[in-house]
Formats: structure tokens, C-alpha cells, sequence
């Protein structure tokens, strides 16, 4: 599995086995009692033709009981159940009366009380509702078994649900035939036994925090017993029934009357949630460094063959695989407890729930690796990973083995056999990666890759290449060599890794408080194991940042109207939904919308009334305002320089400009929550994961008889860059909207920016958007030397000495104020409007050409935003 965004599109569904056994066409007669004549209530009438079921599966959510009673079954003197012949009658003779089943024999006094038969029971129901469960972690989890009272007649108490368990949120439930014995007979209970295994199946769904619903009841047959132990005791009569249970895991979703959530959205955080820290990492660095490879060592636990058999299984396209290169962001989950690695090389671990399951200590971390692409052509997908998702750190790779220029005949502009353009080295897009990560001001480490092939000398000017630049930034290089064994680091992590680790880096970072001071440097190869437990090590004890707030940008005073929550949409898919989450939110589609992203801050919880957009206005052609994504011109980006030819044309495609249209926010309800692939019910701030979202039905006002055609529209187009947001109650009691712009102001503190053209089209990065941008006006801003300069020449003047001393600035002085200087730029959003941040970094980059790595980029921060 290489991503979060991975879905059964067909997941295992709950179907009664009363369906198949029916002829659908006819429509259910109703129920006469055997004993009394009285016409039963319609709830209860179905199916008076069927006669007996399929024998019970082996497996899947369907399970037979004769009957869930927690005391020994009666002794009946006769059951008219068990004289029906299966079959044909008039083709066999009828059976010899039965006896009963032993369920009249006592209970196993001996071994199984009523607790532990209660325990035993909810066991298999919790195994009944994982079947039917597209993705269940196979860890087993304690159950937490109510404590049963004396008297039965107490159990009522015991049936509110309680909280969900872990892992059956997304579960499409189980399904119960009590009274119906394994083969498919109907046996019958009678009403007081029915009434007390409803009980009972009440209480084991509500210690797992599900509901019980009866789907049909029927009567079967009659019996009669004895109410002494003499023939001449009351004899009794009543009717036998046999009944279908749906149990379904609650999912919280309740609304009022008025569509707004009940309770108050910032009470007590709800449980449910993962708590283990999360460590969100990215991996750049050229296409040929390796990145995949590592990431498939350090997640697999096996070495490469050499030839990326390691990296195989993290490829998601076949064009990946064929080619070598990746051109989309791969995800990765590795778990750390102590010094135990928690990867795919340990037993019993397949998926990632299974990771999250085995690290659950207070200490423990997980660590969510997003590998990038590295050629210039997918440009856009690296600074997705590097900018979009907003990375703790960044992991830069660099290969050993690579330098010098291009040898001839074997590299071309676009050719597809990977080339970076004409005088492009791996060691160029590799320097221009680390450009981009020290403007960017990310905490960055730096991973020299292949370095069993590397020459002594080549190796060292590399690493000359690469201190002087980190030195220059005003970083720390830190060069960290392991002395334990290189097959040590699969399994575990190294102790002598751990301290070294902690004493070269964290240590640093920690007295300085700045976790971009220090950059660390690790010799690796995923062949020989070089660096792996070092790597380990580091991953394992690099900090992670605190909870993200709605005021880390800016403060309260320059943006008061932040919403509660925001979430950063990257993909979108559809998924079923659960019958579960169909009947919570009374919705009639079989599918509902996935987003996939990241929480930028707040807390998300099923239930929860959210917005999502921005889209386009009813009257706008959604379709021609979604931005374009088109082929990459030569191995750059999708819009030019101005100063090519091709500008011009492709101006013709960006006519409109975002101030032009609309921006409109949906309502929708939460009804699943993934948290890197692990089902919860609330995701926290700074968490990773998948929403799917139900989005509210259109009103009946607005469906006219002139526009019958807005009656039928599909769900709204969901895109990349769009966010999904709770307002906050300051909005919902005013009535405002999120933003929705079509311009910023963005100030970039570097001299290069004066570069840009005015009136040119550009690619903006903020966020998980991507959009293209036309630059209106570039100004440059007063630097502290300017107001230093006025004041000086105040000074002299009230002296009166600019008659006799003239005050000439040097070319030294002169460079220096404008290495000061800020610039504003105004951009203004073609296509679409977008949310963004205010405060939120900002990265402009222009189109490639044959002598750029394409990754050159402005990088500056978005200081206003525009109507």
C-alpha cells in the first residue's frame, strides 16, 4: 500500500438471508398466530411463505441462534417445529418428534456462568461486525464486558450504548436470527424467551457502543409445557417466533430540527481519537537519489537488491514501475516504541491499523513519510509535498554516486528517459531543492544516498558544496557516522544510534529553541544497510512541533474571523457508505465524496455540520472554472516565462479572472473519519487523514417547475485546494461566510522578486492551491536604512554641517540596503477563488527553461487578502 487514499471501492455488505429465499416480486402476507388466530401487527410481517433459511455461513456478518437466553432453556413436551420436514413432504415420510435441543440443558454450571457466556457471546458478535468491515485491524483489543447484575430483570439498565470500540466505525453491522437453528430450521422461541435474548443482544451491542434494530419477527409454530414437574400442572400453550436483529455501530451523527449540532462543538474532547504523536515528513531530492528505495527499506525492514526491489510495492502507477521515476506522492507509516521499529518486517502487521495498534504507549511515535517526485517535469507534485502538506520536516536526499555534467547522447530536454535538460545535473536540481528548503525556513535534514558507490574525493566535494551553502543560510551542518552494525538498524534501533542522535542534534535544538539551527547529514545505502538504524534513530527523535492553533499566522487583532476547524483538502475519491452512516444522516445515495488532507487546526469529529468550498456560483459553468492542469512545456511548468513565444498563447486560456465569479460554501455532515487509514471518530489538530462528508440535500423551495433540471444535479465537483471548515459561532450568529478570494498581497523580503513582469502569469503555491496568478504590481518598501538615511540627514541638518561634509553612500552600503529591502506584490487569482490563509507562506515560480532545475522559486508570505 502506497497511500493514505486507498479505498475498497466494494466494501462487504450486510444481506439478510430471508431476501434470497423469496421470490422478490411478491409482497409479504400477514402472520396469523398459531395458538390464538390474531393477525399480527404489520411491523412484523414478512415472509409467511418461507419455510426455513440457508444453513449459517462459515463466515461474514450473518450468525444463527436458537436463542441468546443467559439461564438453561425450559423442557417443552412438545414443539411443533420440530415435526417439519425440510423438502418435499409429499417425497418423504414425516420425521419422528425431536427432542428438543439440549439449549434445556443446563448452561455448564460447572465452567460457564452467566458472565462469562455473556463474555463469550460478544466476543463472536464483535467478530460478527468486523466481517463486515472493509478495513479492521486483526490486533485484538480488550473488551470491556458490562458487570452483570443479580436479577435479570436489571439488564434493561445495561442497553444504552456505550462508546464505540475502535475499528468498527465504518463497520456495516451483523445481522442475528434468533430462534433459527444452524442448519436454517425454524426452531421458535417464545415471547419470554425472545424478549430476554433481545436483552441480552441489547447488552452485548451496547458494550460495543452499537444499537439493535429488528428487521421481522415471525411465528413459526406453537408449544406447550408444563408449569410443574406433575402431569397434573397447568399445561401451557404459546406461539414459537423466530426474529432478525440488525446490530449497528452508532455513529453519533444527531442533528436538531434547525440542522444545527446538537451540544456545544468546543466541550470536553471526544475519545476516539488517536493520541500517539505523529511525525509528518517529506522526502525530495532528483529522480535518481533514491528516495524510493530508502523509503522502502526503512518501511519493509528488507535491503534492496540493487536493482529498487525494495521500492516496488510504494509505486502506485504502472508508468512508476516501467520507468523507475515517480511522478506522485507516495505515503508511508512507520511506528516507533522505545527502540522497537514497527514496519511491514513484523508479524501480524499488513496494514497500517496494525501499526497504530502495536504503538499505543505514552512514548511511542508515528512517523508519516510522503515521498515525492523528482524529476523537474512533476514538479508541482514535490512542492506539494514540500509546501501543500505542510511537512514537521523535510528530508532531502542527495545521491553520492552522481556528478559532473550530463554525459552526451544520453540526456534530452523532454526525452522519456529521464533527463533534466541540457547541463542539468542530479547535483543541480539537488542544490536547488536545498535552495528552496532554506528559504522555505522548514527543519531539514540531509540523507547522501548510494554511498557504497562513492568516490573518497568526489564525496567530499560534494559535501564541501553542500556545508558552504547550509553555512551561508546561517544553519549548522551536523555530520553524523554510526558505529554499530549496518544489519542492526532493520529491527531495532541502534542504542549507540539513539545517543548519538541525541547528543549531536536534539540536544542542539533543544538549548538553542530553534529546530532550524541544526541540519544533520547521514551517510546511507539501502543495499549494504549504511545509515539505515541512524536513520531510524533520527525519525525516531527529531521533535515534533505542538498542537497548530488558528493563530500561529497572525494574531487575533489583523484576523479576527478564523473558523473553528480547517482541513486542507489534496484528493478527492468516492466511497460507499456504510448502512450505519446511511441511516444516521436519512440520506438516499449509496456513495458519498472522500477528502483527503491534512487538519490544519481545530478538532474534527463525526457528526459535525461543516462547509465546504469555495465553489463556483449556481450561475457559473463549473466545469470551464476548475483550473487547468495542462502538459508541462519541455520538462517545466504548465505556464512559461512571459519572454517565450508561448506566453502569448496560452495567455488566450486565462482570460477570466476570479473577481469575476462567485464564491460559494456547501453544508455538509462528517460521517467517517480515517486517521491515516485508522477509523476514529474524532481527528485532532495537525493529524493527517480522509473525511467523507454527506453534503445536505437542496431545499424544496429552491426546485422549481421552470429548472427541473437543478433537481437531478450530481454532488457538487470537490478539488484539490479547496478546504473543509466549522464556522465559528461568531459567524454562524452573524451570518458571515469564509472567505472566498481573488486577490492577495504577498511580501517577499528578496531583491530577485523585482524580476517578475508586471501583467505576467505565474504559478502561486499557499496551501494545498495551486493556481495561477497574474502579477498587477510590485512595490518596494522602506527598509530600516531608509528611515536610518532620513533620520542621519535630519540630524545633519539641524547641525548644519551639509554645507561643509557631503554624505555619499558606498556601493557596499548600497547592496546592503537593498539585501534589506521588502517588496509587495499584488496578485491577482485567475479561474477560481480560492481560501487563503492570511499569514500562510507563499511560493511563486515561474516557468522552466533549458538552463533552470525548474524548483527556483520566490518564497514570500500573503500579507492581504483581496475581495
Amino acid at each position: 500500500m502506497a497511500s493514505i487514499f486507498t479505498f475498497d471501492h466494494d466494501p462487504p455488505r450486510v444481506n439478510s438471508p430471508w431476501q434470497s429465499g423469496q421470490d422478490s416480486g411478491k409482497r409479504p402476507q400477514a402472520e396469523r398466530s398459531a395458538t390464538t388466530g390474531a393477525i399480527v401487527e404489520s411491523e412484523q410481517l414478512s415472509d409467511s411463505h418461507l419455510e426455513r433459511l440457508e444453513a449459517e455461513p462459515q463466515d461474514g456478518p450473518i450468525e444463527y441462534k436458537l436463542h441468546l437466553l443467559l439461564r438453561p432453556r425450559r423442557t417443552y413436551n412438545t414443539m411443533s417445529t420440530t415435526l417439519r420436514v425440510s423438502g418435499s413432504q409429499q417425497s418423504r415420510p414425516m420425521r419422528e418428534a425431536k427432542q428438543p435441543r439440549h439449549a434445556t440443558v443446563p448452561l455448564a454450571s460447572s465452567n460457564q456462568s452467566r458472565q462469562n457466556r455473556l463474555h463469550h457471546l460478544t466476543t463472536q458478535l464483535l467478530w460478527r461486525l468486523q466481517q463486515s468491515s472493509p478495513h479492521h485491524s486483526t490486533s485484538s483489543r480488550d473488551l470491556v464486558i458490562p458487570k452483570l447484575p443479580e436479577n435479570i430483570a436489571d439488564l434493561a439498565i445495561l442497553e444504552k450504548p456505550g462508546k464505540l470500540l475502535p475499528g468498527l466505525e465504518e463497520s456495516n453491522g451483523a445481522l442475528y436470527e434468533i430462534g433459527v437453528a444452524d442448519d436454517g430450521t425454524f426452531v421458535g422461541l417464545t415471547k419470554d424467551e425472545m424478549d430476554e435474548s433481545m436483552t441480552t443482544l441489547k447488552v452485548m451491542a451496547a458494550s460495543l457502543g452499537c444499537k439493535v434494530e429488528v428487521q421481522r419477527m415471525k411465528a413459526v409454530g406453537s408449544c406447550e409445557w408444563s408449569e410443574g414437574t406433575s402431569r397434573s400442572d397447568e399445561v401451557r400453550i404459546e406461539d414459537l417466533w423466530v426474529a432478525e436483529a440488525l446490530i449497528m455501530p452508532v455513529l453519533n451523527v444527531q442533528s436538531s430540527g434547525d440542522g444545527q449540532q446538537k451540544g456545544q462543538r468546543n466541550s470536553a474532547p471526544k475519545r476516539n481519537a488517536s493520541i500517539t504523536d505523529q511525525l509528518r515528513v517529506s522526502l525530495i531530492g532528483p529522480t535518481t537519489s533514491g528516495k524510493t528505495t530508502l523509503l522502502g527499506t526503512l518501511s519493509n525492514g528488507t535491503l534492496d537488491n540493487g536493482r529498487g526491489s525494495s521500492r516496488i510495492n510504494l509505486l502506485r502507477h504502472r508508468h512508476e514501475v516501467a520507468s523507475g521515476r515517480t511522478s506522485s506522492i507516495a505515503q508511508e507509516l512507520i511506528g516507533y516504541d522505545a527502540r522497537k521499529i514497527f514496519n511491514y518486517n513484523v508479524d501480524n502487521i499488513n496494514e497500517w491499523p496494525d501499526i497504530h495498534d502495536r504503538v499505543m504507549s505514552e512514548n511511542g511515535r508515528l512517523v508519516f513519510l510522503l515521498d515525492s517526485a523528482g524529476h523537474p517535469r512533476y514538479q508541482r507534485t514535490t512542492l506539494r509535498a514540500l509546501i501543500g502538506w505542510a511537512p514537521h520536516w523535510t528530508v532531502l536526499c542527495i545521491p553520492a554516486n552522481e556528478d559532473g555534467p550530463p554525459v552526451p547522447g544520453t540526456h534530452s530536454l523532454s526525452g522519456a528517459d529521464g533527463a533534466m535538460g541540457v547541463g542539468i545535473t542530479s547535483l543541480d536540481t539537488a542544490l536547488a531543492h536545498l535552495d528552496l528548503c532554506l528559504k522555505l525556513s522548514i527543519p531539514l535534514s540531509i540523507l547522501i544516498t548510494k554511498s557504497e558507490l562513492a568516490q573518497r574525493m568526489s564525496l567530499k566535494d560534494k559535501l564541501n558544496i553542500v556545508f558552504t551553502k547550509i553555512k551561508a543560510a546561517g544553519r549548522i551542518p551536523k555530520l553524523l557516522t554510526s558505529t554499530a552494525r549496518d544489519e542492526e538498524g532493520l529491527v531495532e534501533v541502534p542504542e549507540t544510534d539513539l545517543r548519538k542522535v541525541k547528543d549531536d542534534v536534539i540536544k542542539p535544538i533543544s538549548e538553542s529553541g530553534d529546530p532550524l539551527s541544526v541540519i544533520p547529514i547521514i551517510l546511507t545505502s539501502a543495499v549494504k544497510g549504511i545509515g539505515i538504524g541512524l536513520t531510524h534513530a533520527l525519525l525516531r527523535s527529531l521533535p515534533v512541533p505542538p498542537p497548530p492553533t488558528a493563530r500561529d499566522f497572525v494574531p487575533l487583532a489583523l484576523n479576527p474571523e478564523q473558523p473553528d476547524a480547517l482541513f486542507h483538502i489534496d484528493e478527492v475519491f468516492e466511497m460507499l457508505l456504510s448502512r450505519a452512516q446511511t441511516t444516521a444522516t436519512s440520506g438516499t445515495n449509496e456513495s458519498a465524496p472522500v477528502v483527503t488532507g491534512y487538519l490544519r487546526f481545530g478538532r474534527l469529529s463525526i457528526g459535525d455540520r461543516v462547509v465546504l468550498g469555495p465553489f463556483p456560483g449556481d450561475d457559473e459553468d463549473a466545469g470551464a472554472l476548475v483550473p487547468k492542469d495542462h502538459p508541462s512545456p519541455g520538462y517545466g511548468l504548465s505556464i512559461p516565462h512571459p519572454a517565450s513565444a508561448e506566453f502569448a498563447r496560452l495567455s488566450s486560456r486565462y482570460p477570466l479572472s476570479a473577481s469575476k465569479m462567485e464564491g460559494e460554501w456547501l453544508q455538509a455532515t462528517i460521517v467517517n473519519i480515517r486517521d491515516l487509514r485508522l477509523p476514529v471518530q474524532t481527528i485532532e489538530a495537525g493529524q493527517a487523514g480522509s473525511i467523507q462528508v454527506v453534503f445536505d440535500e437542496p431545499s424544496e423551495t429552491s426546485n422549481t417547475s421552470d429548472t427541473p433540471e437543478k433537481a437531478t444535479l450530481s454532488s457538487p465537483r470537490l478539488r484539490k485546494g479547496q478546504v473543509l471548515a466549522v464556522p465559528s459561532q461568531h459567524m454562524v450568529d452573524t451570518g458571515l461566510s469564509l472567505q472566498a478570494t481573488s486577490s492577495l498581497t504577498a511580501s517577499f523580503k528578496s531583491s530577485d522578486v523585482k524580476s517578475l513582469t508586471v501583467n505576467s502569469l505565474i504559478n502561486a503555491y499557499v496551501g494545498m492551491v495551486r493556481a495561477t496568478v497574474r502579477v498587477l504590481r510590485i512595490t518596494r518598501q522602506k527598509s530600516d536604512l531608509d528611515s536610518r538615511k532620513i533620520s542621519t540627514e535630519d540630524n545633519d541638518d539641524v547641525f548644519g554641517m551639509n554645507d561643509h561634509i557631503e554624505l555619499e553612500r558606498t556601493k557596499s552600503e548600497a547592496d546592503l540596503d537593498e539585501y534589506h529591502a521588502e517588496y509587495h506584490v499584488l496578485l491577482e487569482l485567475l479561474n477560481s477563488r480560492e481560501w487563503i490563509e492570511l499569514g500562510s507562506q507563499i511560493v511563486l515560480v515561474e516557468g522552466g527553461s533549458k538552463d533552470k532545475s525548474g524548483f527556483e522559486g520566490y518564497v514570500g508570505k500573503v500579507i492581504e487578502i483581496g475581495e
